[in-house]
């Protein structure tokens, strides 16, 4: 009778401290802001990537872009598969009115995908691998040459609360939009590919947006987009192939020309990262509704 006693004593002990410990981690979290279940957030009046305009004249008319046909879409399953219905697979065609250049061709893709904790971006080294080509070189991280002279400095960044952000110019807009942090040491993910059925080399390149802030790989994803004392958590995929760059380093100089006219373009249809800390947007932001509650 008194090891029965015994036993359930530990027994009640156990489960006190479990309760205990329990309660406790509970508080921690309050009192940290820790957020373990990610709000989705979307891009002001639901704008999507597909919506991106199709032609980009570029500096001074000498170097254009205009779309190549029209936009690929996936199967239902391909769909599935990709995690997101708000993509863009589309092909660019840059021309110049330089005599004897050549004649780029440049797809761009870009997926988007909120409110997930844990999950694994879709990356050319999976994809194409799958698609039947091969690797024709190794994976290396080449510098983006984004024109900085066309950026300018947020005028409206609180310096003594907010690392200040750069701005590029929407011609869909015709105003300024802010870029993600990072985006002066931009680099893309290469690798080269070879295409045995067409016979060609293919060289694809990307990085990442999340949470306002420009990534080079799916591990930098995870481990930053999901800060757990953030409400919110999104990330795009912005990925570049082509099929008549020579190396990656002429990659991520056709990559920089586009992205020169279609970045604003693209963080248009992403929520501004700096209006969500401070609690402007969404309109159910939490964080607004706890300065309020506090002020």
């Amino acid at each position: 009778m008194k090891r029965t006693r015994g036993v359930i004593s530990a027994y009640l002990c156990f489960a006190l401290v479990i309760l205990g410990a329990t309660a406790a981690l509970q508080m921690l979290i309050r009192v940290k802001g820790i957020n373990t279940v990610k709000l989705p957030i979307e891009a002001p009046d639901g704008l999507k990537f597909h919506t991106l305009p199709g032609q980009y004249p570029g500096p001074d008319d000498a170097i254009a872009w205009e779309q190549a046909g029209t936009d690929e879409r996936l199967s239902k399953e391909a769909a599935e598969e990709l995690g997101t219905d708000n993509y863009i697979t589309r092909w660019f065609r840059r021309t110049t009115e330089q005599e004897g250049d050549t004649e780029h061709l440049l797809q761009i893709h870009c997926a988007y995908y909120t409110g997930m904790v844990d999950t694994v971006p879709h990356v050319p080294e999976r994809c194409m691998i799958g698609g039947g080509l091969t690797y024709n070189g190794e994976t290396e991280l080449v510098p983006v040459p984004i024109d900085m002279s066309r950026l300018i400095e947020d005028p409206d960044a609180d310096p003594e609360t907010e690392t200040v952000t750069l701005m590029g110019r929407s011609n869909e807009r015709q105003s300024r939009v802010r870029l993600p942090l990072g985006v002066d040491n931009l680099t893309l993910r290469v690798t080269p590919f070879r295409d045995q059925a067409k016979d060609r080399t293919l060289v694809a390149g990307y990085f990442f947006i999340a949470n306002g802030r420009v990534l080079a790989s799916a591990n930098d994803v995870r481990l930053y987009a999901f800060d757990l004392t953030a409400d919110y958590a999104y990330y795009a995929k912005i990925q570049f192939l082509s099929p008549t760059a020579e190396s990656p380093e002429q990659l991520a100089e056709l990559a920089a020309e586009l992205l020169d006219e279609l970045f604003p373009e693209i963080m248009l249809r992403l929520p501004d990262w700096i209006e969500v800390e401070r609690g402007e947007y969404p309109p159910d932001n939490p964080a607004r509704a706890l300065e309020a509650a506090q002020g």
